[in-house]
């Protein structure tokens, strides 16, 4: 099955065709709307995507098209094939999720109405994370907030997590279902996951993509009263703070630069605002490690995935170390020689309790296999 995975932002659109599992072509279309550009709308962009791949599917057609969806709220909690009904049902989401799933929307009424004879399916990041136990996902708020206003810990990126979480079982020999696992999905964005025999039971961001780990520009955790003290103090109004929160924070905030691969430079030269950075980030990584290994019990693996935690050794030296009495134990030379061509990177010292893996991670391929399960099945 030949299946387009489509990732639609508010002024982009990133694509990847597969057959099978095999990658066929990928690219993304950039600055849609700007003054500048001549991609005028995301119409125009997605006909260039199909231009782009009419090499590719020339001879066998395409045979479905996936798109990511940032926010289901309660309404989704597996892959969804789209009809105008589920269409209008995640406009309805809109307000859980308003910098995300109005672009992710768009993307999805324009390749319907591009290719409306083929089969498209809806895949949503906070799915996985549908087994959040109450205890997890109910903020200590008046019960109202949840019931009238849909408020509480949804979780994302649960397609990478999903995805490392299972190719960590396959290496390790063991089923999912038998494991409990601590995924770390670490890049401009990160969340790190408990995944408690095979289910997620507990994960860092919460309503939004906002709260939890450090990232590259958003904030994370942050005492609430900051948010009514920057207006009061400040004079921000509430879309200041918000824009603050999600662009201007994080390790940007911190010392001007969400690239680790350059905070980490600066920090090597002696740069005291960059070494603040990594040393935040590092520690907020480690207090959740922590405290999914209080969750969980007993952690068979701890897994690094994304940008951050497939690349950088030093964040996960920083995020582990000191661990072996909770029976995680990196081996330093292993960490520094990650190499994840021929697959999963085991750091763990051979004292360890826990193994470490270091996996890949591939969105699009999860996406593009959970697609071909619907389109199978229905």
């Amino acid at each position: 099955m030949r299946v387009l995975v489509l990732n639609c932002g508010s002024s982009s659109i990133k694509y990847r065709l597969f057959d099978g599992e095999a990658p066929v072509a990928k690219g993304i279309v950039e600055r849609i709307g700007q003054h500048d550009s001549d991609v005028p709308d995301h119409r125009t962009g997605l006909r260039r995507v199909l231009e782009a791949l009419a090499p590719h599917i020339a001879d066998n057609g395409l045979d479905a098209i996936g798109h990511r969806v940032v926010h289901g709220g309660e309404e989704f909690v597996q892959p969804t094939l789209i009809d105008d009904d589920v269409i209008e049902r995640i406009r309805a989401q809109i307000p859980l999720a308003p910098l995300h799933n109005p672009a992710n929307l768009l993307g999805i009424e324009v390749a319907v109405a591009l290719e409306p004879q083929l089969p498209q399916v809806a895949i949503f990041d906070t799915a996985f994370h549908r087994t959040l136990p109450p205890r997890a996902f109910r903020y200590a708020l008046p019960e109202s907030t949840y019931r009238d206003h849909g408020v509480r810990r949804y979780g994302f990126h649960g397609t990478s997590h999903a995805h490392v979480a299972q190719l960590a079982a396959e290496h390790l020999g063991r089923h999912l279902a038998d494991l409990n696992l601590i995924t770390l999905h670490l890049g401009n964005g990160a969340s790190a996951t408990a995944i408690e025999k095979g289910k997620s039971v507990d994960t860092s961001m919460g309503m939004s993509p906002l709260e939890g780990l450090v990232m590259g520009s958003r904030s994370g955790d942050i005492d609430p009263a900051i948010v009514f003290h920057l207006e009061r103090s400040a004079g921000m109004t509430n879309d200041e703070v918000e824009s603050m929160l999600n662009r201007q924070s994080g390790l940007l905030g911190l010392c001007g630069d969400m690239d680790l691969r350059e905070v980490d430079r600066r920090a090597a030269g002696g740069d005291a605002d960059a070494a603040l950075a990594l040393d935040v980030y590092g520690y907020r990584v480690k207090k959740y490690v922590g405290a999914y290994l209080a969750v969980l019990g007993s952690v068979d693996a701890v897994v690094f995935t994304g940008g951050v935690g497939e690349n950088q050794p030093d964040i996960r030296w920083r995020a582990l170390a000191g661990m072996a009495g909770l029976g995680v134990e990196l081996d330093a030379e292993l960490n520094r020689s990650v190499d994840l061509s021929a697959g999963p990177a085991a750091i763990h010292a051979a004292a360890s309790r826990t193994a470490v893996l270091v996996i890949a991670t591939n969105e699009e391929l999860e996406i593009a296999r959970q697609v071909r399960q619907v389109v199978l099945a229905g």
